[in-house]
């Protein structure tokens, strides 16, 4: 059994098969032998949404990451490579200003993103971390890679039988695509006049601002208990 035969297993999924997504995360986490995993899915220079998480922890990192614009999914999807942080309390250079010290203090003690891309599409990244500084080792690594491309072309099969602009029943069945936020960042364009673009720009700086997650800012606007002016 190759490498790849063997994470399909792992994660017990293939072909049409659509499997929930935690499976995909914990397997991830449980193939590399990490303490976590998450799946983030960008669009342009946003981020989606979080497709999947294995446990409080993981699921804060994507939630940093989604409000913030930083961190090892951003920077592996944007620079299309992986990312790789191994001693996050004392990086040899400062990087993630803002998201670095909300994760040390849960705990994460080393980060990687891994881009998912399937040809020239890219998707997003994978996010493995753990509670325990150092790098992965060269099989660790080599099984990342092999499941960042088993992730993506999961996704892409999963998408392909939706109907045009529907996202697939299977993509929602465990993620957080920020639903909420969307339809805030169309309110918060209308309000100030600006492009949806701008207006997650401005969703996310008043969240930073005020040291909240963008998804609470998103509900108290849409609930018209804020309005930006």
């Amino acid at each position: 059994m190759n490498r790849r035969e063997r994470i399909l297993a792992g994660i017990n999924v293939g072909g049409k098969d659509r499997a929930a997504p935690s499976r995909l995360c914990d397997g991830a986490a449980e193939i590399v032998g990490v303490s976590g995993a998450g799946v983030m899915l960008m669009s342009g220079d946003l981020a989606q949404g979080s497709l999947c998480t294995t446990n409080p922890v993981s699921e804060l990192i994507e939630e940093l990451q989604y409000t913030l614009g930083e961190g090892p999914c951003v920077d592996a999807y944007q620079q299309d490579q992986v990312v790789s942080e191994v001693d996050l309390a004392n990086p040899n250079t400062p990087r993630w200003l803002a998201f670095t010290p909300r994760v040390v203090e849960e705990g994460v003690r080393a980060i990687f993103g891994f881009p998912l891309r399937q040809g020239m599409a890219r998707l997003g990244a994978l996010n493995l971390y753990r509670d325990q500084p150092g790098p992965l080792t060269d099989d660790q690594h080599a099984d990342a890679l092999v499941l960042s491309e088993v992730i993506a072309k999961w996704v892409l099969d999963a998408q392909s039988a939706a109907p045009e602009g529907t996202v697939a029943a299977a993509l929602e069945e465990e993620s957080d695509f920020h639903f909420v936020v969307q339809n805030a960042a169309g309110m918060v364009a209308v309000q100030l006049g600006v492009s949806v673009t701008e207006a997650h720009l401005r969703l996310r700086g008043y969240a930073f601002g005020e040291s909240r997650l963008v998804r609470d800012v998103a509900e108290d606007i849409v609930s018209r208990r804020l309005r930006f002016t």
